[in-house]
């Protein structure tokens, strides 16, 4: 596989962080609630990038985002839910 590209906007209600391998790319979105909270709402990702984790790397970097920032996260998408709970190390940013 070619290198990952990562890429991350940010909104005024929300934002998403995008995975891009090889022209596939997989995605998370997220809402803003409040100043400091931050709702994961979905990933997603395309059939050809399943099983390398081109889906947990936008829930990885939301999680360091949030830590820098001092914002917590609510995930809301069953992935990002599970990912988060396998993950000891981010769970500082759970709200």
């Amino acid at each position: 596989m070619s290198d990952m590209v990562v890429s991350c906007e940010d909104g005024p209600t929300g934002g998403r962080c995008l995975t891009t391998i090889e022209g596939h790319t997989a995605g998370m979105t997220c809402s803003k609630a409040g100043a400091a909270r931050l709702i994961i709402d979905h990933t997603g990702v395309p059939d050809a990038l399943r099983g390398n984790g081109a889906r947990q790397t936008p829930v990885k970097y939301t999680a360091e985002d949030a830590r820098h920032a001092g914002d917590k996260t609510i995930p809301l998408c069953p992935f990002a839910k599970a990912q988060i709970e396998k993950h000891p190390e981010w769970h500082d940013v759970l709200a």
